[in-house]
């Protein structure tokens, strides 16, 4: 699996690619879409050029929404200047709600060759955001902050380094939803350990959670026979420990621990699960939403590096 394809909606709005108005079209209400803004790879201007235009083009106190896609043209370079653009002109932003950083597909980029950097910024600039997503892990990093409004934070990488997850477990975020890390592969610097998880699974510390994904992981197994006996189970309404290498063994511990009746939704696709395990978990489960789908061969043998998880490079 790669990232192939730019969504067409966020934070439940219709995504816009901003361009300069040439003065022949009537641009849409600043609010009432989620606003893109990508650099074409042979763009003549840089970010900073195009985010000021933005600004001066589109009432800039009403928009909700923000999807940053490229910010380099020609050769890739660190988020960092972005990010700080972006938090710069937070007073002119008020009404900022969610924002995507790295809409980047992997024709454009590899998720793991873009260059990140502190997006801490991000949610110290905007007390008013609700929605966080960042794509991309390499040099990636955050510090713990207190933030009382977000409600869904998302990170997407193909390697997530432990000091961000750390950094996430450090956080006080007392209105927290939705959680999903895509931890990704040591090889590309997801170095974060069972033990790193265990803040999430406790739960204490997010007292509002109630989805939670620790996904795209090589070691889902041992993920999923933690998650049997985590007490912030039994509060949440969807699970997803899909994308990784998931096999009958924490399939079968995820069937032994709690229950797990009361969700939702289970999302368990990307797996090497065998037709019985299978069958098990779908008549374990049947008021719940399973997807099992994108099943690979469970006869890959792990040891001999054949598995592999949905998102690295």
């Amino acid at each position: 699996m790669t990232v192939s394809l730019h969504p067409d909606r966020f934070h439940d709005l219709p995504i816009r690619d901003f361009a300069p108005d040439d003065g022949t079209r009537t641009p849409p209400a600043a609010g009432s879409v989620a606003w893109r803004l990508a650099l074409d790879y042979d763009a003549k201007h840089d970010f900073a050029q195009l985010w000021q235009t933005f600004l001066d083009t589109v009432d800039p106190g009403g928009i909700r929404a923000l999807v940053i896609g490229p910010w380099w043209h020609g050769g890739y370079v660190p988020v960092a200047a972005t990010v700080a653009a972006v938090a710069a002109d937070a007073e002119r932003l008020p009404a900022l709600e969610a924002l995507f950083l790295g809409d980047v597909t992997y024709d454009e980029c590899e998720i793991s060759w873009m260059e990140m950097g502190d997006v801490t910024p991000l949610l110290t600039a905007f007390p008013g955001l609700t929605e966080l997503t960042v794509r991309g892990g390499t040099d990636l990093s955050l510090q713990p902050v207190r933030h009382d409004r977000l409600t869904a934070l998302r990170f997407e990488a193909g390697g997530l380094p432990a000091r961000v997850v750390r950094a996430v477990a450090g956080s006080e975020l007392p209105a927290l939803e939705r959680l999903t890390l895509w931890l990704g592969v040591d090889e590309y610097g997801g170095d974060a350990t069972i033990d790193d998880l265990g803040p999430f699974l406790d739960g204490a510390r997010l007292p509002s959670l109630r989805h939670l994904g620790l996904a795209n992981s090589e070691f889902q197994d041992e993920i999923a026979s933690a998650v049997a006996h985590a007490p912030v189970v039994a509060r949440l309404e969807s699970l997803d420990l899909s994308m990784g290498v998931l096999s009958d063994e924490g399939a079968a511990a995820l069937l032994e621990g709690q229950p797990l009746t009361h969700l939702r939704a289970l999302d368990l696709h990307h797996h090497y699960l065998s037709e019985e395990l299978q069958q098990r978990l779908t008549e374990s489960l049947p008021g719940v939403a399973l997807d099992l789908s994108e099943a690979e061969d469970p006869d890959e043998d792990e040891d001999d590096g054949d598995r592999y998880v949905a998102v690295a490079e």
